[in-house]
């Protein structure tokens, strides 16, 4: 049983990740609201899911823990959009600094654990991590083909973007074909 410190620094730990709630995307709901990470985080999860038959050899629970957390440094920093990332910055050691913020309310032994889970998905170094980032690339086009998004969307950008990990799983595969049809039609129906 858990000490009452030990609840009350999970507790604190979860108080401080609801500002992920409040972190917006660059992507757009189907109703024209912008995106927060949470939402994003939460269908990903989903997507991973609802797909689960189609990799039977992944750690469904591992999968799901990765996509739980992926973007939670983003509670402290905010997200930085693809196309708006420079080559100079590291988004990764942001927020992997602020997902250690974050921990530190949680006893060593949790905090050990999330972020070997955060190192795992960032390096993409296990099946799941691999498979992880690739269905976090897919439910980014999805939502982007989905929303009611401004004038001036770049829909091409979404037809390279991510392929260094929607290209290594044979799902992945078959699931990127599909969404970029959509991005094709969405980016010919802007034109």
């Amino acid at each position: 049983m858990l000490e009452p410190e030990q609840i009350e620094g999970r507790l604190t730990f979860l108080r401080q990740a609801e500002r992920l709630k409040d972190t917006l995307r660059s992507a757009y709901t189907a109703t024209g609201q912008q995106e927060n990470s949470a939402a994003h985080s939460w269908r990903l999860s989903l997507l991973a899911l609802v797909f689960a038959d189609q990799y039977p050899e992944i750690d469904l629970l591992k999968l799901l823990k990765l996509c739980i957390i992926h973007d939670l440094g983003e509670a402290l920093s905010g997200d930085i959009p693809a196309p708006l990332q420079r080559a100079d910055e590291n988004k990764a050691v942001a927020e992997r600094r602020d997902f250690t913020t974050l921990l530190q309310s949680l006893e060593p032994v949790v905090q050990s654990e999330l972020l070997a889970l955060w190192d795992e998905y960032d390096q993409a170094v296990s099946p799941e991590a691999i498979l992880a980032k690739g269905l976090d690339k897919l439910e980014t086009i999805l939502q982007h083909n989905q929303g009611a998004n401004p004038a001036d969307f770049d829909y091409i950008f979404n037809l390279d973007y991510g392929r260094q990990y929607t290209d290594r799983h044979p799902f992945l595969v078959q699931l990127r074909a599909i969404l970029d049809r959509s991005t094709r039609a969405n980016a010919e129906n802007q034109a």
